[in-house]
């Protein structure tokens, strides 16, 4: 909003000159000139454990600001189609608002990835003109994720799928092999209109347009090329939400905000564990867990596929806490374990009989900080049975509890 100021006299004004504030509207730092709050120190470190090389910016409004700086192609009043399919998206706005706070968490990590393969702004929306953000599971042959990856497409880009993982609905995964797709359309295509018509058409239709026709000129905004409607209304849709981003206030709506603790990062995992405990671990609920990891088909996660959660800042460095006082207990167990013990024939008749009392019905007896995977793993059995034998069903272990092995 603009200030309109009073007329004052000169002398008035001269007077004042000096010691004036400055105005209401001054234009806002830019993020790099901000210096963010020190995050707070483990008290334990987890050099075994790989962390995220983007740092979450400070606060939510310099994404916004960094996205908009980061646009390629054409705005709002391009293409009437454009503005259409804005007011379309913002009819409700409470709803709309509503929705792109849902997608927030998604759109900042997504906005990170974009900047790391110097992918136009605008892709970063994508996934809401293809699913709205939702993890749209995959059934038969049909696309799955917020990215709408068809099986044949994952593959190519290296995306794992079975019945226990599906790789296009892994948030952290299908976006980075989908930016990296992204740029090396762009490198091949040189237009960033051309680059979603390859995402909604295939790349090599798209090519073969562009050798039969030439490269489009700038103007029209959507490329007049004999492409399907379909693929000319998915440029369309991509711009016009990209618009709703540039100038909110036109269409009488707000941007959400996000804390900075409540950004996502990728944790990998260093053992294997259940979902139940990887949430206790983190402390948060299993299904939020869920909801945040929809790639996950079953309820245990291997350090195999994916080998990694993707969970809100503050949620990720407790886990990764959790894991080290995990990994340091687990050397020090194996440390007292390779010690070689001497005794004499009465200690060991009298170890014998433990151990055949122990055969006969094994128990454990849960010491402070340990997880149900370290003891599953001590003993050389799966949590599952360990759960299983205990009526365990994801609830957590206490000090002092004594669990059956067998």
């Amino acid at each position: 909003m603009k200030h309109t100021r009073r007329l004052l006299p000169v002398a008035l004004a001269s007077l004042l000159a000096a010691c004036a504030t400055p105005p209401a509207n001054k234009p806002v730092p830019t993020p790099a000139t901000i210096t963010p709050p020190p995050a707070p120190t483990p008290s334990m470190p987890s050099p075994q454990v790989a962390v995220p090389s983007v740092t979450p910016d400070v606060t939510t409004n310099n994404v916004w600001d960094k996205l908009r700086g980061s646009f390629a192609m054409s705005d709002c009043d391009a293409d009437p189609q454009i503005m259409v399919w804005a007011h379309r998206y913002t009819q409700n706005p409470q709803r709309f608002e509503a929705q792109m706070s849902d997608a927030l968490p998604q759109i900042v990590y997504v906005q990170q990835a974009a900047e790391k393969y110097d992918v136009a702004g605008e892709f970063v929306l994508l996934p809401w003109v293809e699913s709205q953000f939702r993890p749209v599971p995959g059934r038969r042959n049909l696309p799955a994720g917020m990215w709408q990856l068809v099986q044949s497409t994952a593959r190519v880009m290296g995306l794992h799928v079975d019945h226990s993982y599906d790789g296009r609905l892994d948030t952290s995964a299908s976006t980075d092999g989908v930016m990296r797709m992204l740029h090396d359309y762009h490198n091949q295509l040189h237009d960033w209109r051309l680059v979603d018509y390859a995402f909604n058409r295939g790349e090599f239709g798209v090519q073969r347009l562009v050798q039969q026709h030439g490269t489009p000129p700038d103007e029209p905004a959507i490329p007049k090329l004999p492409v399907p409607r379909i693929t000319r209304e998915h440029l369309t849709k991509l711009l016009a939400i990209s618009c709703v981003v540039r100038d909110p206030s036109r269409f009488n709506v707000e941007l959400p905000s996000l804390p900075a603790d409540q950004h996502l990062e990728t944790v990998q995992v260093s053992h294997g564990m259940t979902l139940s405990n990887a949430a206790g671990h983190a402390g948060m609920e299993t299904g939020d867990l869920k909801r945040l990891n929809p790639a996950l088909q079953g309820e245990f996660l291997s350090t195999d596929a994916p080998g990694h959660l993707l969970l809100p800042r503050r949620n990720a460095e407790q886990l990764r806490n959790a894991m080290q006082i995990a990994n340091d207990q687990d050397m020090t167990a194996s440390v007292s374990d390779n010690i070689p013990l001497l005794t004499t024939h009465a200690d060991k008749s009298e170890n014998d009989t433990k151990a055949d009392s122990s055969h006969r019905a094994r128990t454990h007896v849960v010491r402070s900080g340990e997880s149900l995977w370290q003891i599953a793993r001590n003993y050389s059995m799966s949590v599952s049975t360990l759960e299983r034998l205990n009526h365990l069903h994801g609830k957590a272990l206490k000090p002092g509890q004594v669990l059956k092995l067998d």
